[in-house]
């Protein structure tokens, strides 16, 4: 029990609450009396009478008469639960986000849901509270973009539980390989394809791809970028792709860049991004050595976000279809609650980014 300030009928009901979601405790299984609980976490049997009296009015336990008190079946529990929409976020005020959940915000209210929105900052250990603080809220339904998705699911346990509750969930930008949820995303390996394929086009052959390969959308960018290299029989040297984690975002790839550009003799002349973000801070690094863009380097970003075009040399980038992308994953959300049985687990909606030509590349 973390949260000191709460009282602690709360901080016992959120520890209660915890042993359902990872599975401590499963529906029809015997609770502990309220004497045992109420040794164990040195507090009053009337604190304890008072947090399974809240538990059992929001479908969480039921009591038998002489029996004790028992853990409620999932269906229990979504006959109790509101109208409500989680939506868990790697992040919610940082660059492209706030366009997906305003497209999800415009539909659930226009259908009468509301939203209850939380984020990760990227962080795994996050993502295990935040899922934990929504599954206490007895959600009809989540919406969640995987966090770091290339580093595994140490939170399964609570997908499991949602799973096992049956309640509807579908992931955005990515989904954990393991889970056989709806997902709705980006061909990200189709947009590193066309990104490094175009500056090929252009007489490109030493193009530096940088690529945040903690979640899965930089590793398939990174995918399409070395795939285009063999279609088009252009060599990649390994120190042309640069890869890194959230941690290191901000300093390893502008060294990177800056120890590429120091070298005169086999100099790079082309950049391929992970996204526009990155794109915007080498454009610095550029400036740093005394080059300019796309005079004497060409850069790609990815996202076609607000900064593609908000620096003085507008980016060519590749398209991203945020609030396109919120709406749909909305009306899938919807649609599984209010078709329950319908089968929606194979669902799978891929959009194709399409390249915007803009002023940041140039042919050789």
């Amino acid at each position: 029990m973390k949260d000191k300030q709460l009282p602690k009928y709360l901080q016992l009901k959120q520890e209660i609450l915890s042993w359902f979601h990872s599975g401590q405790f499963m529906p029809t299984e015997q609770m502990p009396s309220e004497n045992e609980i109420a040794e164990k976490f040195q507090m009053s049997r009337q604190t304890v009478r008072q947090t399974f009296g809240e538990l059992e009015q929001e479908g969480w336990l039921y009591r038998i008469q002489g029996k004790g008190t028992f853990v409620a079946k999932p269906q229990i529990q979504q006959e109790k639960s509101i109208q409500t929409i989680g939506f868990l976020t790697t992040y919610i005020s940082d660059y492209i986000f706030p366009h997906i959940v305003r497209g999800a915000e415009a539909v659930l209210r226009q259908k009468g849901y509301r939203l209850f929105l939380s984020s990760t900052d990227n962080d795994k250990e996050k993502e295990k509270d935040c899922l934990k603080m929504m599954l206490n809220q007895s959600l009809s339904g989540m919406i969640i973009e995987p966090t770091k998705s290339a580093e595994g699911n140490p939170n399964l346990s609570y997908f499991l539980s949602m799973d096992y509750q049956k309640i509807p969930y579908i992931m955005i930008n990515e989904r954990y390989t393991e889970m056989d949820c709806p997902y709705i995303k980006v061909d990200d390996e189709s947009g590193g394809f066309q990104a490094a394929e175009h500056l090929i086009q252009l007489g490109h052959r030493r193009i530096a791809g940088f690529f945040k390969t903690d979640d899965l959308q930089g590793v398939h960018r990174l995918k399409g970028f070395i795939r285009a290299h063999h279609q088009y029989q252009v060599p990649l040297s390994p120190e042309l792709a640069i890869h890194y984690t959230t941690e290191e975002k901000v300093l390893k790839p502008y060294e990177a860049a800056l120890g590429l550009l120091g070298h005169t003799d086999q100099r790079v002349t082309a950049f391929v991004c992970y996204n526009d973000e990155l794109a915007v801070q080498l454009l610095g690094a550029i400036r740093q050595v005394g080059l300019s863009v796309p005079q004497d380097i060409s850069i790609v970003g990815f996202d076609d976000s607000s900064l593609a075009t908000a620096t003085e040399i507008q980016l060519t980038t590749l398209s991203h279809p945020k609030t396109e992308i919120g709406t749909e994953a909305a009306e899938l959300i919807i649609a599984m609650i209010e078709h329950k049985g319908e089968e929606k687990s194979k669902v799978a909606q891929i959009h194709q980014p399409k390249l915007i030509i803009r002023d940041s590349t140039k042919g050789i």
